[in-house]
């Protein structure tokens, strides 16, 4: 191994080309192996490099080891992935920044085509076990043909990136693209989120392909299959709200209203039946408010992202904030209420004081179902305009 001029005493930090990270949690079975891989690596690439171990709090000896083996550690308090990854590249001195799980399933010797990718500028590069090899027993079944190819497949269609595999752990990227990206998350979601924002920011992305072999570990992984594959999939759901919500609820709200209106003008146009009008009426009803709030709750989502600098900039979002304010949509909620409690009122006034023939019957309750309609989405309204102010109160601190 080439000696690291940090750990010889020089101090000085632009030395360091490569940073190996390894995220741990009890791996003092497993630390030697990824330790001499990553030493390897370096010898054999002729780097300039260290190698970080950042421990979450580790009950075994891995601290020990880890520094036995010629790696610094990092000590990490909070729990979680993305806590452990975001501390050790903090305190990383290199240009580069190679991360990879301890548990052996990654050889760290094999990252000199990162290192390639990343001196020939590339922003992020990414490890891909499904262009390379998955070695018997590496992977569970229900991940490598349901969960991960199904998240990938999702994440290169609500960000637009060609990447194969999404929550590959091995993998390198620049400390300049890290200090700009704001990582927030302390999950695996890390692993999204990374990619994401990367995607996102239109920033130079590349794969490589990589061998994952069968982790070295005695004891149960740490990744969860159902909780983490949720917390990757609400994240993606979190971080492009207009595909995910937005887009789906204009559709579904817009077939609801086709739906209305084709009930409403079928006398006009001598087509359908008053008695068949309610059923159609109502179904239609419930595609728009369940289409409006999709439509809603993705505008939160994409607030929310804004605040807790999860997201792109969002310029149109901006400008409309300028205008729709909390008053504004109270007025406007408490008006589409109040008209839809009128209508109500006014059909049970028909229908108690007069006796009303059939088609008659029918079309009061088309009345009614539509006067609901408008009382649920004025009410909806009414609540996400307090909602949205309370998401905004953050992004109003910090306007100039």
């Amino acid at each position: 191994m080439v000696a690291n001029p940090i750990e010889t005493g020089t101090g000085d930090d632009d030395l360091v080309e490569v940073s190996f990270v390894m995220p741990c949690l009890d791996e003092a079975q497993t630390l030697p192996t990824c330790i001499a891989a990553a030493q390897r690596c370096i010898s054999e690439g002729r780097l300039t490099a260290e190698i970080i171990v950042a421990d979450n709090g580790s009950s075994d000896d891995s601290v020990k080891v880890a520094e036995a083996h010629g790696a610094r550690v990092v000590s990490v308090t909070n729990r979680g992935y993305g806590n452990a990854l975001r501390a050790g590249f903090r305190s990383a001195r290199g240009k580069y920044l190679i991360m990879g799980d301890a548990d052996a399933s990654y050889d760290f010797s094999a990252a000199m085509p990162i290192v390639e990718q990343l001196r020939g500028g590339h922003d992020l590069v990414m490890g891909s076990r499904f262009k390379g090899e998955i070695l018997p027993g590496a992977m569970p079944w229900s991940h490598r043909w349901i969960g991960n190819p199904v998240l990938s497949w999702l994440g290169r269609r609500l960000f637009r990136t060609s990447i194969s595999d999404f929550h590959c752990g091995m993998r390198g990227l620049t400390k300049e693209v890290f200090d700009r990206l704001g990582l927030r998350t302390t999950g695996m979601e890390f692993a999204t989120e990374l990619v994401a924002k990367a995607a996102l920011g239109n920033m130079r992305i590349s794969e490589v392909p990589i061998v994952l072999h069968p982790d070295g570990r005695s004891r149960s992984p740490h990744l969860q299959s159902w909780r983490d594959g949720w917390r990757h999939l609400s994240f993606m759901l979190l971080m492009s709200p207009v595909l995910a919500l937005i887009v789906p609820g204009i559709l579904i709200a817009t077939l609801g209203l086709g739906g209305m209106a084709a009930v409403l003008f079928a006398p006009v146009i001598g087509v359908g039946s008053p008695h068949m009008g309610p059923h159609a009426l109502a179904l239609g009803g419930l595609f728009i408010v369940l289409g409006y709030q999709s439509m809603t709750m993705g505008i939160a989502a994409r607030l929310f992202g804004l605040e807790a600098e999860l997201g792109p900039a969002a310029p149109i979002l901006e400008r409309l904030s300028a205008y729709v304010s909390l008053e504004r949509g109270l007025v406007v909620g408490v008006l589409m209420f109040v008209a839809g409690a009128v209508t109500v009122g006014l059909v049970a006034y028909m229908r108690i004081k007069a006796q009303l023939g059939v088609d008659e019957v029918a079309r009061t309750i088309n009345y009614m179902i539509i006067g609901t309609t408008v009382c649920a989405l004025g009410a909806q309204t009414v609540l996400m305009a307090l909602f949205y102010s309370m998401l905004d109160i953050g992004r109003q601190s910090r306007r100039p």
